[in-house]
This record gives structure tokens, sequence and C-alpha cells, in this order.
């Protein structure tokens, strides 16, 4: 008899429409609402931004920031910066120039201050340059030094005939050549079927693998849960298995040599991802010399069952 454990803090209320609280990324998602913000919620949404949009992001911040100078200089008078007027686009370009050079420390001299007014607002922009820069290198060492699980898992994940009965299989892999440590992994199941009122209930399990933790990971890994009588997707045939409101929750963690502790990942499934009466290929074979050759390129490939 399958066994269901207490909610894990998504709630037992459902939806016929509910999604995954989780990407298949790993990513969160929930949409919350009236959430208290405050200055440190900023680092890390910075640390958490991909790598094209955090670059993005501060080339644009230092452009409108040099601009919003640039305007303070030609309001001040550009007599006031060691330039000669030469028209509003010249003069805003001299002023964006020297306020670039101000914010960056760099200071070529080829303008500088005139006046006091000026030489107060450079000796501001000059402040907050340091800040700012000291700022974004704070960012790019935590984002450079923050661990990072290196896990692809496979696309899809399956149900085939397994020994006397079904599985349920997945697999995954280390998108490197290093070897994963002590990795370990826990799956729960989530099912969300209509009771005979019509509501949507929502009932837990943690399901139960042949392996959850092995010594080390060389290649790929594929994770088996044998669909027997004490398995909660033992009563459903495979075509009930594809329409059912069901997801996968994975929690995976190993020892990543790389930053010397222990990193995590989550991923999720939806039950419309699944595949029935396929295998996984196999993804290992042996070079002339006997090496071990590993393809990545067949994580996601499967093919019709023996």
């Amino acid at each position: 008899m399958a066994r269901k454990i207490k909610d894990p803090g998504l709630g037992y209320s459902s939806d016929k429409n509910v999604q995954s609280f989780i990407n298949p990324d790993g990513s969160p998602n929930i949409l919350h609402l009236n959430r208290e913000r405050n200055f440190d919620d900023l680092y890390t949404y910075l640390l958490s931004l991909s790598w094209v949009s955090f670059l993005s992001l501060v080339t644009l911040g230092f452009i409108l920031l040099n601009t919003f100078f640039a305007f303070i200089y030609l309001w001040i008078g550009i007599e006031h910066l060691s330039s000669l007027p030469v028209g509003f686009w010249g003069d805003f370009v001299n002023a964006f120039n020297f306020s670039a050079q101000t914010i960056t420390t760099v200071g070529y001299g080829s303008i500088s201050p005139t006046s006091l007014l000026s030489g107060i607002v450079s000796s501001i922009e000059a402040l907050i340059g340091l800040m700012s820069f000291s700022f974004i290198t704070g960012l790019l060492y935590g984002r450079f030094s923050k661990p990072k699980p290196s896990v692809r898992f496979s696309r899809t994940f399956l149900v085939r005939k397994f020994e006397e009965d079904r599985a349920l299989m997945f697999r995954l892999s280390s998108k490197r050549t290093t070897i994963m440590i002590e990795p370990e992994i826990k799956v729960t199941l989530t099912i969300s079927e209509s009771d005979k009122s019509g509501e949507f209930k929502r009932s837990f399990y943690q399901l139960k693998l042949e392996r959850e933790k092995i010594t080390y990971l060389p290649t790929m890994w594929t994770l088996v849960h044998k669909i027997d009588h004490t398995s909660p997707l033992y009563k459903y045939s495979d075509e009930e298995l594809q329409q059912l409101k069901a997801n996968l929750y994975i929690l995976f963690q190993y020892h990543e040599d790389s930053f010397a502790q222990k990193v995590y990942k989550l991923h999720s499934y939806q039950f419309e991802d699944l595949q029935t009466n396929v295998q996984f290929k196999s993804s290992v074979k042996f070079s002339e010399e006997g090496q071990i050759v590993l393809d990545h390129n067949l994580l996601n490939q499967t093919e019709p069952l023996v």
C-alpha cells in the first residue's frame, strides 16, 4: 500500500489547471503578491540574473548615470569645464566624455573642471563611481564564487516494463568532466485528483528509488522507481499515467570539488513529459584502448523497448 506523506509546504488544495511550483530548470514558479521588499533583496536579485541580463543592466546603468551628470554639466555651463562651446550635441558629447572619465576615475586631463561648482559636482560623481564599481566588483566576485551545480536531467522521464512489473525512470549527468562525490537524490510525487464534490485535492508521496545515494558518479545515473504494489502509481495504467495531473519534484545534492562544498539542484517533471514503452539509449561505450566513452548527446535519446 502506498504511504502518503505530510504536506511539504504546497498545501492540499489544488486546481484542474494547477502548475508545477518548480520550473524544469529548478527556478521557482510562484507569483508573490504584497511581498515586502528591502535593499538587501537587490544583491540577491542581481546574483540570480543571467550573465546577459546582468551585463546589459550594468551597461545601461553606466550610460544613464553618465547621461544624468552630462546634463548637470550642461546646466552648469560647458564653459565651467575646460572645453569651448561647440553647439548642444557637441557640448553634450564633451560633457558625457568628461563624466565617463570622472566616474571611472580615469581622468585623461583633456577636459577638467574650472569652477568651484563643477569641481564639487565632479567630486560627488567620482565618489559615486568608486562606490558603484566597488559594488559591481563584489557582484562579479559573488557571481563567480557562488556554488553552482552542474547537472543535466533528461528532458523526459519514462515508464517501461521492468523485471516482473513496471518502473518509472529518468536520468542525469554532470556537465563537467569531474566526478560527482556522494550524489544523493530525493523524489516527491504530487497527484491532484478531484473528489466526489468536484474539488481538486493534492496528495504527496515520497517515491522509493532503487538507489537514492551512491559513492561517486563518473558517467550517467539512471534513477529507477519500481511500480509495484507499494507504489502510488501502481493502480494507474500507462494511458492513465499520461493523463494524470501529477508532478515529480526532485532534490539532488552532491559534493562539488570546484567549490569544496555540497551543492543542490532542484528539478521537476510534469506527467505530460512522460513516455511509455521506450527505453533510454545506452550512453556509455568503450574505446579500442578500453577507455570509457560517455556521449552527453545521448542523455535524452530513447528507443523502442526491446
